[in-house]
């Protein structure tokens, strides 16, 4: 089975990259940086080209690979900061890149099964307690707009054309690999030896943690069930809500500074910032599909990872 990832070399790509490899599928990839063949083999990649999500390097990729069976759709923006700072970037790589993909398949192989990797992000910051993958979209970011434009692409594509893509709405995943949010900010501020940490918010805030190992099973498990319609939505999330605070706590003891660091929340968040996001996992379960990392082992593995960070 021939498959592809975009985005493959990206914090979730990778895990998924090597996940399908372990599986005994043929991976290739295609999205920015360099993976040299050293690399390609440690991760069981077999072809990757680096540039955007075009036709001209789909197109490569094709003859390198032959065409592929499924695609799991990685690529885009993945930062909320950085598509504030940043808006017509963002767009491009979500949105604009997204059609070009589906425009490629539609022309190309349009019997390809399409797995989207989207956000909590179109959800916004309105709900309280499961949400629900019929619940209303009223993102606040452009990351979240630019999200649900692209699940929108994917279902006109679909009704239009019959192209059959299944969208993951991924809740807070984390692990090692994760250069950015809150862990990394605390690990970096931990290995630099600080005693007093300071965290926006007021520390109540509800996530729904997902570790990346099953973030990746969830996206390949996705691909090998029978899909009821040719658009479909799925939350990625266990339904289960844990508090900033409390994740936080338990950062700090399995970096082993329980006793002698204090954490303080400003009680200020940001601005669009939601209360609570945690999914509604019924869909999820009747796949069926259970989390296999708890957050105590995950953050451990986390935190293992962080600590050989440069700080």
């Amino acid at each position: 089975m021939t498959v592809w990832v975009t985005g493959g070399n990206g914090f979730i790509g990778r895990d998924l990259i090597r996940l399908l490899a372990d599986q005994g599928r043929a991976v290739h990839g295609i999205g920015h940086g360099l993976i040299d063949d050293a690399e390609c083999a440690r991760l069981g990649l077999r072809n990757w080209v680096n540039g955007e999500i075009e036709a001209a390097n789909l197109d490569i990729l094709a003859k390198l690979s032959g065409l592929p069976t499924a695609i799991f759709h990685l690529a885009g923006g993945s930062s909320v900061g950085l598509s504030i700072a940043q808006p017509l970037e963002d767009f491009s790589r979500t949105v604009v890149g997204t059609a070009r993909l589906l425009e490629w398949l539609r022309r190309s192989v349009p019997d390809c099964r399409l797995v989207v990797a989207s956000s909590a992000a179109v959800y916004g910051a309105h709900h309280g307690g499961p949400i629900s993958e019929d619940a209303e979209t009223l993102p606040v970011s452009p990351y979240g707009h630019h999200k649900l434009m692209m699940e929108e692409l994917c279902r006109s594509f679909a009704v239009s054309y019959g192209l059959r893509s299944a969208v993951v709405r991924l809740f807070s995943v984390y692990g090692r690999g994760l250069r950015k949010q809150l862990l990394w900010d605390i690990g970096l501020r931990l290995a630099r030896g600080e005693r007093t940490l300071t965290l926006g918010g007021t520390g109540a805030e509800l996530r729904d943690w997902v570790h990346v190992r099953d973030a990746a099973r969830l996206l390949a498990t996705i691909a090998d069930r029978p899909q009821p319609d040719a658009f479909y939505v799925m939350n990625g999330g266990s339904s289960v809500g844990t508090t900033v605070a409390d994740v936080t706590a338990m950062l700090v003891r399995s970096w082993g500074g329980d006793g002698n660091i204090a954490v303080r929340f400003s009680g200020q968040g940001r601005s669009g910032d939601p209360f609570s996001l945690v999914a509604d996992a019924a869909r999820l379960r009747a796949l069926p599909f259970n989390f296999e990392t708890s957050l105590s082992d995950g953050m451990a593995d986390a935190v293992a990872w962080l600590k050989g960070q440069p700080a």
